[in-house]
């Protein structure tokens, strides 16, 4: 490489003519031995090159931004010394292509200087005559722009990251390697916060990046061989006092526990910085330690530390939001009282199950049980005395030493048990008689109530897949049916289920005639407009109402109600639901439009959906005309579907939600909590409100579980900006929980029971000061 002589004046000129071959070069000489103000004003300076000799002229500004000697230069390499070398290779390039094209071109390359740090330059060609043979262009510094691109890339792309992230490690890997790649670090590694089997607290290696170096690999092994403990060396010093600190010579810095490491890498100075954040009680949460390292110089220049905050503040956030969503996701799954699997985990394993064993050919049986005598004992006693039982049968349930077992409780009394056979399938009816004697017993053992002994008993019913359904309702209505024989023939005994048994057949087609006979029912109700809407109110924290919920009623001709529970599901099946849901959205929008007339003006009307409703894409345009005709606005009308139904079929729901929220309308989600697959794309989903299930709201306060899932989902709600109605609110102690938190929307008997418009409007317009009429 040859360098350049200093040309401070034109008596040095002599030297030049010696060595320089080109006369057009030896012409610019004299022009860049002197300091040009328009350059030094205007931040740039200028270049010259010969194609032919390969010899270059840099005026004082370019040769200054450059790093090297003003004036003449043999060849590109004396004038670029200080150009990172895979940089050079595209310059070499520039400089071909500037021979041989007579338009205006661009190389950016970068540049370190011992001191200043590493820059970013751009040169650029100015377009020359065909006659001309000498290139020539100017040489600015982009370093300023490069760094503020380079942040504002790394922040959206960080934030992207970790906003969608279902895991922290996926989403750190990748920020730590957009770090290294736009601003240049060589290494980088995220340090986890540990706890060993002696409660001692260490931290280790968990994420990691570096550039394809086979040096760096040996720097990773060794970072991962160690655990740093807090206060000890530069991560856990970091850790522990919660500040950054640069480390400015890895092999010399004491404080830097792999220095020898460091030194066979070539690695010579890093930025090490705490991953943290605020907790809601206003404590500082700190879970880890991020750290970059450079093979140069970084201090002076580096970009990271104004964006170490940020960086940092995002991984802690997801880690606590990832936090947050996996106790929902366990507390959802969990019975409150007993600690068992709820009814709605229960049924969602027994499903896999049966799908796995569709594949597999496994065989597995379903124990369903139910307490004997246990009304008894919360008449005698009390509920509490009731929930001792609860407790004292589910834990021994779960004690028992019978691998393959799953437990849950279905509600009320009723447990189930999914046994998996353990090794040979030949001893499964063995094993599974031994663990239903073990439940007998278990059920038998009297339990201790403030010195009263408390005795019931257990009636079981077993089904068998595959003999017995292929799934999981069919095997659940197996087992029920094999129970309830047991009841009615003595309790306190074991009944498996036998299809070929007369009793079962009739019972199967006893079934089968009540729902035939209530689907001809149904069609004649709907004919005869015996069905009709009662309305509940939600109300805000002020005690206002804030909306009215739409619930469907069935008054047969003799005056006997019938349960929505037990019309519904055979609308659903014989696609009555459609022509009744239609109806629903006519008469709520109607009444909703006469309340707005008798002075009710912001009112809102929720109306529950069903799953075949919601996927037919000419529901919006439906919706909006049914609106148009009552006189009401989009926004008053609020749609309601449930988690299962949203997880069935999310590519066909999810459109048209997003359809109907552009058109105004407002979409709840109800229940929420019971179907937890739903918090991954809680974040993406086009809803104004969500519900809190009625199965959470019954333990409050007094059940510390629904305590946390309750404030879990409020906390939620608020930070997604949505309405959370808490429905099923049924006495003061509930109500009182809940309006602590002063944003949360109450439904409940404890308030209102469900009414008719009619007695809507009698009984709280007088709160608005209207005048009772009865028109409809």
């Amino acid at each position: 490489m040859h360098d350049s002589t200093p040309l401070s004046s034109l008596s040095f000129l002599p030297e030049y003519v010696e060595h320089c071959t080109t006369p057009e070069l030896l012409a610019l000489l004299a022009q860049a031995s002197v300091l040009d103000p328009v350059e030094q004003a205007a931040a740039f300076g200028r270049w010259w090159f010969h194609p032919g000799s390969e010899e270059m002229v840099l005026s004082m500004a370019a040769a200054t931004l450059l790093g090297v000697q003003a004036g003449w230069h043999a060849s590109p390499a004396s004038s670029f010394n200080r150009v990172l070398l895979e940089d050079m290779r595209q310059g070499y390039g520039f400089l071909q292509s500037v021979d041989a094209r007579r338009t205006s071109l661009e190389w950016e390359c970068r540049i370190f200087i011992e001191g200043s740090g590493l820059r970013w330059l751009r040169l650029t060609s100015i377009a020359r005559a065909h006659t001309h043979e000498l290139c020539e262009g100017i040489l600015t510094d982009i370093t300023a722009a490069k760094h503020a691109a380079m942040r504002e890339r790394l922040s959206f792309e960080s934030t992207r990251l970790f906003v969608g992230a279902d895991s922290i490690d996926s989403a750190v890997t990748k920020v730590i390697q957009l770090v290294c790649q736009n601003l240049g670090w060589d290494w980088g590694a995220y340090w986890a916060v540990e706890t060993d089997s002696q409660g001692e607290r260490k931290l280790s290696l968990q994420n990691y990046w570096h550039a394809q170096q086979e040096s760096l690999t040996m720097f990773t092994q060794d970072s991962q061989a160690m655990q740093v403990r807090p206060g000890t060396g530069l991560v856990g010093q970091v850790w522990q006092q919660g500040e950054p600190r640069w480390v400015e010579n890895m092999d010399g810095d004491e404080d830097f526990l792999r220095n020898q490491s460091a030194s066979r890498c070539q690695l010579r100075s890093g930025y090490i910085f705490p991953v943290a954040y605020i907790t809601d009680e206003g404590e500082r949460h700190c879970p880890g330690v991020l750290e970059f390292y450079s093979h140069l110089t970084r201090q002076s220049e580096a970009q990271l530390p104004t964006l170490s905050a940020t960086i940092g503040a995002l991984i802690a956030q997801t880690a606590q939001r990832l936090e947050q969503q996996e106790t929902i996701r366990l507390l959802a799954q969990i019975d409150g009282l007993t600690e068992l699997a709820n009814r709605s985990h229960f049924y969602q394993i027994l499903d896999s199950t049966c799908k796995r064993s569709a594949v597999n050919g496994a065989v597995f049986g379903l124990i369903f049980i139910d307490l004997d005598r246990f009304k008894p004992v919360n008449d005698a006693f009390g509920h509490e005395a009731g929930n001792v039982v609860l407790r004292g049968f589910s834990q021994r349930l779960q004690a028992l030493a019978i691998p393959g077992k799953l437990v849950g409780r279905l509600g009320g009394d009723e447990f189930a048990i999914l046994y998996q056979p353990d090794g040979s399938e030949t001893l499964f009816n063995e094993q599974l008689d031994r663990l239903v004697k073990q439940v007998l017993h278990a059920a038998q053992l009297p339990f201790m109530f403030n010195g009263h002994e408390l005795a019931v008993s257990a009636s079981i019913g077993i089904s068998i897949y595959p003999d017995n359904g292929l799934t999981g309702p069919e095997l659940l209505r197996s087992a029920d049916t094999a129970m309830y024989r047991i009841k009615k023939n003595g309790r306190n005994a074991v009944s498996y289920f036998a299809s070929s048994t007369s009793y079962t057949l009739a019972v199967q087609q006893s079934d089968l005639a009540q729902r035939l006979t209530m689907e001809a029912e149904l069609h004649q109700a709907i004919a005869d407009d015996d069905l009709y809407l009662e309305y509940q109110p939600i109300f805000a924290g002020n005690g206002q109402i804030h909306a009215i919920e739409a619930l469907i009623r069935w008054r047969r001709a003799n005056g006997d109600i019938v349960r929505p529970d037990i019309f519904i599901p055979i609308a659903e099946e014989s696609r009555l639901i459609i022509q009744i849901g239609n109806w629903v959205v006519h008469r709520a929008c109607h009444d909703l439009a006469r309340l707005h007339r008798s002075g009710f003006e912001n009112l809102k009307v929720h109306v529950n959906m069903a799953a075949s409703e919601f996927t037919s894409s000419t529901l919006p345009d439906e919706l909006r005309a049914i609106v148009d005709k009552s006189g009401i606005k989009p926004h008053h009308l609020c749609l309601e579907l449930t988690e299962s139904m949203l997880m069935q079929q999310p590519d066909h729901v999810i459109p048209i939600m997003s359809m109907l929220r552009r058109m105004g309308f407002g979409i709840s989600l109800d229940d929420f909590g019971m179907g937890y697959s739903s918090l991954a794309h809680l974040k993406n989903l086009p809803i104004s409100s969500m519900k809190i299930d009625r199965s959470f709201i019954m333990g409050l306060p007094q059940q510390s579980e629904d305590r946390a899932i309750v404030r879990t989902i409020i906390e939620l709600g608020r930070n997604l900006h949505l309405n959370v109605i808490a429905e099923g609110v049924e006495t003061d102690n509930q109500l009182a929980f809940l309006r602590q938190f002063g944003d949360t929307l109450i439904q409940g008997f404890v308030l209102s029971r469900p009414l008719h418009v009619d007695d809507l409007i009698r009984v709280y317009g007088a709160e608005l000061d209207l005048p009772v009429t009865t028109n409809r």
